[in-house]
Order: structure tokens, then sequence, then C-alpha cells
């Protein structure tokens, strides 16, 4: 069920209820499904393991468009997730002030000193960090985050059963506990290749700004940074040494009219 497809069913049927009637040769012609596709639907969307009584077992809230709970920052973007999954403080979707901040997966001793140097204010101004869970930059940040006693956000790229990279099972069961966890893939769904492209819209969406620290010149930190601007976010970047593969992304960022961030203060300002 792609995004347009669950548009598709909501312009014929804004209650979503017409899928469950529909047998799968119908759910095929509807959907434009291949037959084996259509099979599948229909037996998800019959799963006794989904129902609202099964992921309230799990601590898992299920938010929607429909909600007043959803976060309005995501309502206002091109595709917003038809459902997100949460489990914990779902209060965090609505802080005042949000600061997206990603990276390489191999953040270098100058990245990480830098996050260290420049994300404590903003900590402690009370904005929500919010990241992807990614090794190297994101889980830096994560980290800081609850070390310095803030409020951490992290956006996944699969289900909450599959914890990716598996060396973030520690920090995952913490901010599911005191802190939050955000994903458009119900708890099954492994980690696949795609979904962290869509997963980074989220991250944008969800922020006021996004600042990325370091990046090569092919990273997925980039595909973030284009879409936040696109969602019309502030973009923040940290200048890098020109020696440095993984400022090369982040340089050109500038060079096409990120802001660069030199101190605390460029975070803590709008615009």
């Amino acid at each position: 069920m792609t995004w347009k497809r669950t548009a598709a069913i909501y312009r014929i049927d804004p209650t979503f209820s017409l899928p469950y009637h529909l047998s799968a040769s119908e759910l095929a012609q509807c959907l434009h499904l291949e037959p084996y596709q259509a099979s599948s639907l229909r037996r998800y969307l019959h799963s006794t393991e989904r129902t609202p009584a099964c992921y309230e077992k799990q601590d898992i809230h299920i938010l929607t468009p429909f909600m007043k709970e959803y976060p309005q920052r995501l309502r206002h973007i091109y595709d917003p997730p038809w459902v997100l999954y949460a489990k914990g403080r779902i209060d965090l979707l609505h802080s005042e002030k949000s600061l997206a901040v990603v990276g390489t997966r191999k953040p270098t001793s100058y990245g990480l000193e830098a996050l260290e140097e420049l994300l404590p204010p903003v900590i402690e101004q009370g904005t929500c960090i919010i990241s992807g869970l990614a090794a190297g930059t994101d889980t830096a940040a994560h980290k800081l985050t609850v070390r310095k006693k803030g409020a951490a956000a992290a956006v996944l790229g699969a289900g909450f059963a599959h914890i990716y990279p598996r060396e973030n099972t520690a920090i995952f069961h913490q901010l599911s506990r005191c802190h939050l966890l955000l994903s458009e893939f119900p708890p099954d769904t492994p980690p696949r290749k795609w979904q962290f492209p869509m997963r980074n819209r989220i991250i944008s969406g969800l922020s006021d700004a996004v600042f990325i620290t370091e990046a090569a010149s092919r990273s997925g930190s980039l595909i973030t940074a284009y879409q936040a601007l696109e969602q019309g976010r502030d973009v923040k970047v940290l200048p890098g040494s020109i020696f440095s593969p993984m400022s090369a992304g982040t340089n050109q960022l500038i060079k096409e009219g990120a802001l660069p961030v030199t101190g605390a203060h460029d975070l803590l300002e709008s615009g």
C-alpha cells in the first residue's frame, strides 16, 4: 500500500472501510494490484495480530491524520504518513521547538566534537532533538541528548520489532521508555534500503530546522537536506575541511545556500 494507493482509497471512501469488504480480485481491480499483491493485502487487513488491542499490549500508539494527537508539522508536508506508530512520549510530537540532527554513519572526531560543543545549549533551551537512530551521527545525537537530560525523538526506517542497527538496542529501549520512537512502518516490517529515504522526510517534516554535521558527496543526509528545503525548513550545516571527504556534501550545501553553523547561536536562531 503506497501513499498514492492509500490516497486513492481516501478519495473513494474517507472512512477506509471499503478495502475490508472487498475480495482479493476486487482489491486487485480497484488498486491496480497484481493478484498475489491483492491476496497478501487481504490477508494483512484481516489479520488478528494487527488489532488495536494487540498494539496496545505492546505500548504502541497509532496516530493518523484524523486524530488530534497527529503532529501539526506533518500535516503540511507534501506526503504526510497516513499512519504513525509511536512508542514513548507522544507529547514530544508537539514540542514548541524541534531540531533534526543528521549526518554520516562514519563521523570524524571533528564532527563528534562539534556535536558536543554545539548541541548542549540547544538541548538546554528545551528543543526536541530528532534523528534517525542510524549508526554514527544519529546515534551520537541521541545519546548526547539523553545524557544532557533533553528530549529525544527517533524516526525509524523499519518496524519496532526490527532494531536496526542491532548495536543500538540499548538506546532503542531507552528512547522507547523515556523519550519517543516513531515509524510509519508496521512493527513487523524489516529494514529495506528504500524505506530510509521515506523515513527522512518525516525527520525533516517534524523539525523547524535540519542540522547536518558531516556528509559525503553522495550521502543519504543530503536527501534529508533537499526534502527539508522542499518542506520550507531551514537547513543548517557544519562547515568542514576541504581535505575531508566527510565534509564534501556539507560544503556543497553551503555553496547552494545552506546556513553555515559556526556556533551554538546559529542553531538557536531561526532563519
